[in-house]
């Protein structure tokens, strides 16, 4: 049984259970929950926690400086990185304009709504919360220590990039010095996030159980509500992957439709952009993409190009949000933009599980977002993980397609496509 189907099983029994209690062992669940469930649930909570700083840190650093080398290895590669950067920042101010947009059109019932925030009302703020003059004042640490003991991510995040630039700019046995060590604190992590995540099904259960005891159903439709919210994200972020091509590519979207269809296939099955990789490159070489171009921009792309990973992300913050009842002003959404935006190119070859902690973590704490709810959300991560897998395999072949034929190193596959790019 997969880790994920355990966690999954874990999150029904623990609302099923906590529901029935509730209706009709009211003081049985009452004990249950005050003695055991909630102090294991949030035991569990805080061993996932106590791992994100060091993570987090040493995945950017990783992440931004193997991203600098790439650019620095030739046009192409740099080309791709550019314009890696200017759509995961478009999708992010997407996600902040969409996700408060689509609250709004299609919100919780009002009962579930506020049966929810009653059980969440004892989560504590992560981390601080930013008020725009705060963004601006505080997005450069004055001491780095300070800011990781008090959990202030974005002035984090800005300083494991600015040291990864400088990291590239050591001579080569200095810089694989210090990547060698980040990459072994990652390692590190890795390793112990894993043993908290053996024991995600107790953990999972015994959150689950709280929530079912003091929400009832209303738990199971917040759920479905979430993952239909955050999916539709993916879905838009897909979406834009047509155009891109249209556009920047030059060819028809019903070609480029047809061409990525084996490569979409693949990720919804395998849930991984990496074993896409194979039949991505097929689908770029079928798109007029030769191996000079896609054999360098794929594996960048599969690698530090996650196009779903921050709007999705803030978009999970987002909804915690407006679960917990937390107000999002400027400042807020300002730090929760950034801060999705430089992240996930730290979110290399990371498996499903660790990758939501890893990644929407930071982006709730920066965003003075409680993350309890966070624990419960990992369960039903499946489904919008498929959209972020096929999301991202869709952007990858577009962008490669695009690369090649604006580098000049890509050709119209037909007669109808030459006559098209020259009326273009």
């Amino acid at each position: 049984m997969s880790q994920a189907l355990r966690i999954l099983i874990a999150l029904v029994a623990g609302l099923g259970v906590g529901i029935a209690l509730a209706n009709y062992a009211p003081g049985a669940g009452g004990f249950a929950l005050h003695y055991f469930t909630k102090p294991i649930g949030s035991a569990w909570l805080h061993g996932l926690q106590m791992v994100i700083v060091p993570l987090v840190v040493a995945l950017l650093v990783i992440g931004i400086a193997a991203s600098a080398e790439a650019a620095r290895a030739g046009r192409i590669a740099a080309s791709a990185l550019i314009c890696f950067v200017a759509i995961l920042w478009f999708n992010t101010l997407l996600s902040a304009f969409v996700t408060p947009m689509l609250l709004q059109l299609f919100p919780l019932p009002h009962e579930w709504a506020e049966a929810l925030r009653a059980s969440l009302s004892s989560a504590k703020v992560a981390g601080q919360v930013p008020s725009l003059s705060d963004f601006f004042d505080k997005i450069v640490p004055t001491n780095i220590v300070a800011a990781a003991s008090a959990d202030a991510f974005l002035p984090l995040t800005v300083f494991a990039m600015v040291f990864a630039f400088a990291i590239t700019r050591l001579p080569t046995e200095r810089r694989k010095l210090l990547l060698d060590f980040f990459q072994a604190i990652a390692d590190a992590m890795i390793v112990v996030i894993g043993w908290v995540l053996m024991l995600a099904p107790i953990g999972v259960f015994c959150l689950a159980f709280g929530l079912g005891m003091e929400t009832g159903a209303a738990a199971f439709g917040a759920l479905l509500h979430y993952i239909l919210i955050v999916s539709s994200l993916g879905i838009i972020v897909l979406l834009s992957a047509y155009p891109i091509a249209a556009i920047g590519a030059r060819m028809r979207i019903g070609r480029f439709a047809r061409e990525v269809l084996p490569s979409q296939v693949v990720a919804l099955s395998t849930s991984s952009s990496l074993a896409s990789l194979p039949t991505m490159l097929r689908s770029s070489e079928a798109l007029g993409a030769p191996a000079t171009v896609s054999g360098v921009v794929l594996p960048i792309a599969v690698a530090v190009f996650r196009a779903t990973s921050p709007a999705m992300n803030l978009a999970v913050a987002l909804y915690v949000a407006h679960l917990t009842g937390t107000p999002i002003g400027p400042g807020q959404l300002a730090a929760g933009i950034a801060t999705a935006a430089i992240t996930t190119m730290g979110s290399v070859s990371l498996p499903g599980t660790i990758s939501f902690f890893a990644s929407v973590a930071p982006v709730a704490v920066a965003m003075g977002v409680p993350i309890e709810a966070l624990g419960l959300l990992v369960a039903v991560e499946t489904v919008p993980d498929l959209f972020r897998t096929l999301g991202n395999v869709t952007m990858d072949v577009a962008v490669t397609a695009t690369i090649a034929r604006r580098t000049g190193d890509g050709e119209p596959k037909t007669e109808t496509d030459a006559l098209l790019a020259e009326e273009l």
